[in-house]
């Protein structure tokens, strides 16, 4: 480009060198002259675009939040900034999203809905079936690619869970990451959860690690770390291009499990919830009705037969679960406040006025995975390895919940009684406990009412319509070439400053792990196949042959009177609306399966056909892009560069202190496997030190069986030459973690057991690399 312009330049002078001098050279003909009075740059795209007075945005997504849960929707928890967004702007008490976290994402992106976004599940259950891929196609863009394209600065910060497990490696592709979706930059994980204290983060396509503290000093936490890095970038950006709008996704990993908190903001807790779920319940229920959320004569729905009653259970039990929902408690709050110091450094920058806050309360309601006694370990609950309860009491009395000693999780009956009023939790896309959540939208130079309640139905779709009229933008046929689907949802600014304006959104369906909705103008119509607390709760009942039921909402607001006896032939309506608005947004097939889809051999593999595996020192990859060893046998050899006395360190480890293994040398030069299967850990150690200049340490694994939770053998190796041999009597079935890797040379997230510590877990040796093989049974490397 220079040197085109540098030949036309010394081209003008020389044609003008030999032309005869006039008085006008501007009238030369065949020659121009630009003079500098003349000349104008190009403008900057968010300029030409006349986004000079386009709103700032400012989305935030919880994540497993029930409807009674914040203290404006009458909750017994403190959530600033919710509080202050809803008095300041609407309350959305008929918000809607999709039950399970990456389809509400998906859909929540990019407006259309999840089995046309192709994430019908999450992504670590993706499969061949349309609809259940998780592989969001091209041709349904993300409103956050316009924003940029149009001049918006966007950062994302937080959960993302909408790369398909099988592409969240350093190898791509990155086409679904969050900076080719439209975001500057990204500061977060890709995964469906993390541990708050020891995260594994990703910035922007970069695995990195966490910090040790934050940047005020105290204790390192996710959720602090993410408002700092949204705080710093928008005071970065108003400094920079102080005209420039921009918009921030805010989604932390709070409050799924491990509900992780900073103690302080647990023991303001403490106890507040003696008085048991029931109470709560009711208590939030009388408030949302004294505050005008719900309507004066909406019925409260009655406790799951399958739940307890708080009355029925034992003193400890009482302990144990008053103190999960005090974490739990605390854990919102914490959240929340973060929010608010981003809240607050929007106000302080002057541009409130020009900001439009989206808070949703939630990608669906509360979550039920911890099961009837609640989990200390969440990977207990994607295993199916069920906990012991001394060890639970012992987290209580020890006062250690909710430190990073657990990846814990509540009872199933807080998260139906913070689903308040309706029935059910997280999965249930058939029942509003599973699908509606608190919303709160403030934008004062678009909103003029403030402290109102909007009664439209709305749903997630609703979202990137509504912010893309709010930025004066219309959403292009066209986003990168590929040509665009219609968006599913409609835009809410119609009921910014009319309460009484006729809902848009009309009809829409829902559909998770079978568990099937449809509302259509006031009806609703739904099934119920999975219960999330009981784990073998499918059943035989064909898909059709299901048992419906049918809720007038226009008049009873919570679901509480099932109409599907006396109105039979609504119902049928209802269940065919259901099946014709389900096969035009690509949910059919409906794929039922839950937790057996966690095995790699249902979905795309990177590692499919292949027995023999090198990884180099320094080599970090998630789960997903790991060979399936779960019940496979297998053997990891560390090649070295000749062990010194002394060398000591991980050779080669995946996942951590919630589910894992990993092979390391000690100090004194003991070898050791050690495994854990979400509540058991197993450590084999050497019998004897491992010799200098040796170059191979081995570990043979040898399943009893190849089906799900078989003992293994175990013998270690070095130079070929045993040196130990012992036993995991349960191996996990399904997976080691969400988001923790697998780790070449050293442990860059929890340590699998308390024997040694992640900082200066590096191996002090020289590694070459492990050589993962898959074996048969003799220890012969399988055939390709």
């Amino acid at each position: 480009m220079f040197t085109r312009r540098l030949r036309k330049s010394i081209s003008a002078i020389v044609l003008a060198a030999a032309l005869p001098l006039t008085s006008t050279a501007q009238e030369v003909k065949g020659l121009t002259v630009h003079e500098s009075k003349d000349s104008a740059p190009t403008q900057l795209n968010f300029r030409e675009n006349n986004l000079g007075e386009a709103p700032n945005i400012v989305l935030i997504l919880l994540d497993d939040v029930g409807y009674a849960q914040m203290g404006h929707m009458g909750g017994q928890i403190e959530t600033p900034a919710f509080d202050e967004i809803a008095e300041n702007g609407l309350t959305y008490s008929r918000f809607h999203t999709t039950a399970l976290c990456s389809p509400t994402r998906a859909s929540l992106l990019t407006g259309r809905n999840h089995h046309r976004a192709e994430t019908g599940a999450i992504m670590e259950i993706g499969t061949g079936n349309d609809g259940y891929t998780m592989k969001l196609p091209k041709e349904v863009g993300s409103f956050a690619r316009v924003l940029q394209q149009k001049g918006y600065s966007t950062s994302w910060y937080g959960k993302n869970h909408n790369v398909p497990d099988w592409e969240a490696s350093f190898t791509g592709p990155f086409d679904r990451w969050p900076n080719d979706l439209g975001f500057d930059y990204f500061y977060g994980f890709l995964g469906g959860d993390t541990d708050q204290f020891h995260p594994a983060l990703v910035e922007d396509r970069k695995r990195i690690e966490a910090p040790e503290t934050n940047v005020d000093g105290s204790p390192y936490h996710l959720t602090t770390d993410m408002a700092d890095k949204a705080i710093n970038y928008i005071q970065s950006v108003n400094a920079v291009a102080p005209d420039k709008p921009f918009f921030v996704y805010f989604s932390p990993g709070a409050v799924h499990a491990p509900h992780q908190a900073p103690a302080e903001y647990i023991e303001k807790y403490k106890g507040k919830f003696d008085a048991g779920w029931d109470v709560y319940r009711e208590q939030a229920f009388n408030n949302m009705k004294a505050k005008g959320i719900i309507p004066a004569d909406t019925q409260l729905t009655p406790r799951p037969e399958s739940l307890p009653a708080w009355d029925s259970l034992t003193d400890e039990q009482r302990m144990v679960y008053a103190r999960m929902m005090e974490v739990f408690a605390g854990f919102t709050e914490h959240t929340d406040t973060q929010i608010r110091r981003l809240y607050d450094a929007v106000e302080d920058m002057g541009k409130m006025d020009n900001t439009i806050f989206v808070y949703i309360a939630g990608d669906n309601g509360a979550s039920a995975e911890g099961g009837i006694e609640g989990l200390l370990n969440e990977m207990a609950f994607f295993n199916g390895v069920p906990e012991k309860w001394e060890d639970k009491v012992e987290a209580v009395k020890s006062n250690r919940l909710g430190s990073e000693d657990y990846f814990n999780h509540m009872p199933a009956a807080w998260a139906w009684a913070v689903n308040s009023p309706y029935q059910w939790t997280k999965q249930i896309a058939s029942h509003l406990g599973g699908v509606r959540n608190a919303m709160a939208i403030s934008y004062p130079n678009g909103i003029d009412e403030r402290g109102e309640v909007r009664t439209q139905f709305a749903h997630v779709t609703d979202i990137a319509p509504t912010l893309l009229e709010v930025a004066g933008i219309e959403m292009p046929k066209e986003i990168d070439g590929a040509p665009q689907e219609p968006i599913d949802g409609t835009s809410l600014v119609y009921s910014f400053n009319d309460e009484d304006a006729a809902e848009t959104h009309t009809t829409q369906y829902f559909e998770i792990l079978g568990n099937l909705g449809i509302y259509h103008d006031g009806w609703w119509a739904g099934a119920m196949r999975n219960i999330p607390w009981e784990s073998n709760s499918t059943g035989q009942v064909n898909i059709t042959d299901m048992e419906w039921e049918l809720y007038d909402l226009s008049k009873d607001f919570s679901q509480s009177e099932n109409m599907a006896e006396k109105m039979p032939e609504k119902l049928e309506y209802m269940k065919y609306l259901f099946f014709a608005e389900a096969a035009k947004g690509n949910a059919l097939p409906i794929d039922d399966r839950r937790t057996e889809r966690f095995r790699s051999s249902f979905r795309p593999s990177l590692t499919a056909g292949l027995n023999e595996f090198r990884y180099p020192n320094g080599l970090r990859i998630p789960e997903g892009a790991t060979p399936f060893t779960k019940f496979q046998s297998h053997t990891l050899e560390a090649n070295l560069d000749g062990y010194k006395k002394g060398d000591q360190g991980v050779l080669i480890t995946q996942g951590g202190r919630f589910a894992g293994f990993v092979l390391r040398v000690d100090k004194s030069g003991y070898v050791y496997y050690e495994y854990c299967n979400s509540v058991d850990k197993f450590s084999i150690k050497s019998k004897v030190k491992v010799p200098s200049g040796v170059t191979s340490i081995k570990a043979e694994i040898v399943m009893d069986e190849k089906k799900p939770y078989t003992p293994a053998s175990i013998k270690l190796f070095a130079d070929g030459k045993e040196i130990g041999i012992g036993r995991v009597d349960k191996t996990v079935p399904n997976l080691y973690s969400l988001d923790e890797t697998l780790d070449v040379g050293k442990d860059s997230g929890t340590a699998v057991t308390d024997n040694y510590k992640v900082k200066g877990s590096q191996y002090s040796g020289i590694l070459n690399y492990v050589q993962l093989n898959i074996i048969d049974k003799y220890g012969n490397t399988l055939s390709k």
